[in-house]
């Protein structure tokens, strides 16, 4: 079954940590390019961060510094360690596959208070 699950989210004060996860199955994943995207209330879905196959990784500029994500290929698994949070990060997360999107997660919502 192809399917994405995404956990890790939370209530956390500006300046905290989280760290998400995206367990896949029912896809090769190993070669896939694997993103995170975010929404906001009111806003359109934009992209956070993505990887490759082989570990390298592109960021939003507004993420870039503060944010990183991994893989880990044995258990199909993509990762996005958020530091230094802000509220304005706060947004429902989700993972998908590039190009090719798979049906989408229920995804995992960051709420960043000050």
């Amino acid at each position: 079954q192809v399917q994405l699950v995404e956990s890790g989210g939370g209530l956390v004060q500006a300046g905290g940590s989280l760290r998400l996860s995206c367990a896949a199955s029912g896809i090769g994943f190993k070669r896939d390019v694997m993103d995170w995207y975010r929404q906001a209330p009111g806003k359109q879905q934009e992209l956070v961060a993505r990887i490759d196959g082989g570990g390298k990784a592109v960021y939003a500029d507004s993420v870039k510094d503060r944010f990183t994500i991994s893989r880990d290929n044995a258990k199909n698994t993509v990762y996005l360690q958020m530091n230094s949070l802000e509220p304005e990060d706060t947004a429902v997360y989700n993972c998908n596959v590039w190009p090719t999107r798979i049906p989408w997660g229920q995804g995992t919502q960051v709420t960043v208070v000050t």
